[in-house]
């Protein structure tokens, strides 16, 4: 996730990098897992994934998210699959405080969250499917991290680079980044023309038969 690529996704939103996916036969669209709390801001990065599974009789010798937390790298987000879970907590304000301090990002949880005041009061920026009060101890627990996962119906294996905004998050095969980001921009380009054309007074109907919109990501 270099300096160059980071810019030029600043300029992208989710939406744009989904189409460029779409246009190129890529999986990366995720679904149901937007920011926790008003203000949070736009993130992108490299993932480092967490695996978690239900408590049992396998235990494991720290709370879930600490090592992903110690293994991630400044800019790093942590992605963390709890299988779109809503009844327990898989992330909260301590860990976000933690995260925080050692430059990541943010956190995307395919699940629930609990604490959304202490990343608002840390600006710290977390994604998930929503919030509930209940702790993860004794309910899940950490299997693996920096493993393949699935994440809202999209495979994501650590490194792959993870973009969210208020429309959701999007995933980036990393091997892929470079013709993600050609197609993202040309559709952004095309976009934003159209936009301008309408606030000059084109009609819808002008812009959409010039422009070939409904397939403008064939």
């Amino acid at each position: 996730m270099n300096k160059s690529y980071r810019e030029r996704l600043e300029k992208l939103s989710t939406t744009n990098v989904s189409d460029a996916l779409d246009a190129l036969g890529l999986k990366g669209a995720t679904y149901g897992i937007t920011p926790t709390w008003e203000g949070c801001k736009k993130i992108m990065g490299e993932a480092v994934t967490v695996k978690i599974v239900p408590a049992g009789v396998t235990k494991s010798p720290h709370h879930l998210g600490v090592n992903a937390i110690e293994a991630a790298q400044e800019g790093d987000i942590i992605l963390i699959d709890n299988g779109g879970r809503l009844d327990v907590s898989c992330w909260g304000g301590i860990l976000a405080n933690g995260a925080k301090a050692n430059g990541i990002s943010g956190v995307v949880i395919d699940g629930a969250c609990r604490d959304v005041d202490d990343y608002a009061e840390a600006d710290f920026s977390v994604y998930a499917r929503g919030a509930v009060v209940a702790t993860a101890r004794g309910r899940i627990t950490e299997e693996a991290t920096n493993v393949i996962v699935q994440f809202g119906g999209v495979q994501v294996r650590p490194k792959d680079i993870v973009i969210g905004d208020r429309s959701g998050v999007v995933i980036i095969p990393q091997e892929k980044t470079d013709d993600v980001l050609k197609k993202a921009e040309a559709l952004l380009q095309k976009e934003e023309a159209m936009i301008q054309e309408i606030r000059n007074g084109a009609s819808m109907l002008e812009v959409d038969t010039k422009y070939h919109y409904e397939k403008m990501i064939e």
